[in-house]
């Protein structure tokens, strides 16, 4: 029972805030708000040449809402960069918040951008290393292949968990000093503003949510290239 127990509360810590993140998204993503003259990709269009930030442009993708620092590209969900609901709203202002950390040359973000690179390095080495383990084992004389094995699912996906968690303030940041400011500066009405706090902290957490259910998967991992 306690094993249950432990398993239940284990299971609610990591895919809780995924499960919440998405809920609260959706939420205000059913209906399009009659006060709002543009979509969400117009918004960030708008916010980004007020700032004088003309030069970073704004795409739909199919990869999640994000913002790409290498190709200075806002790059929103096609419900986001169409749509007229208060999470297509303030999610674009969310993004246009790490665009204006760019610009800034804001420590945090120079970090979690630098952590983003190494991570791509990881990935490759970690893959790299899984797939020669083999011929790596032969060559250096290591006794087990799983110990190749699990310094790659390290680097590949423990790497990526790590930072993630790590750039939780440059996402609250851009979420509550950057976006809310200007949605709060005539864009929402008093009261769509609690309403978009919430969303703004999903978004915070957005990456924190996918890090813990990526976590369990890594553990799965390991124990597996253990045996």
């Amino acid at each position: 029972m306690v094993y249950i127990s432990f398993i239940c509360l284990l299971l609610l810590v990591i895919y809780g805030p995924q499960f919440w993140v998405q809920t609260i998204l959706n939420r205000y993503n059913r209906k399009a708000e009659s006060n709002f003259p543009g979509t969400g990709g117009e918004l960030a269009r708008h916010i980004l040449n007020r700032y004088n930030l003309e030069d970073v442009k704004v795409e739909v993708t199919d990869q999640g809402d994000h913002y790409d620092p290498q190709e200075r590209t806002v790059r929103l969900s096609r419900d986001k960069f169409e749509g007229r609901t208060l999470t297509a709203i303030t999610v674009s202002a969310h993004e246009c918040g790490h665009a204006l950390q760019h610009a800034a040359a804001e420590p945090l973000f120079q970090m979690r951008t630098r952590l983003a690179l190494s991570a791509v390095w990881a990935q490759r080495i970690g893959s790299f290393l899984l797939f020669s383990a083999p011929l790596l084992v032969l060559m250096f004389r290591i006794p087990s292949v799983a110990i190749i094995n699990i310094a790659g699912a390290i680097l590949i996906m423990g790497f990526a968990v790590v930072m993630h968690l790590l750039t939780l303030p440059v996402e609250i940041d851009a979420s509550f000093n950057k976006a809310l400011p200007i949605l709060e500066s005539g864009y929402l009405t008093k009261k769509q503003i609690p309403a978009a706090r919430r969303i703004l902290r999903a978004a915070a957490w957005t990456y924190v949510a996918a890090s813990l259910a990526t976590l369990l998967n890594f553990w799965r991992w390991l124990a597996v290239l253990r045996r």
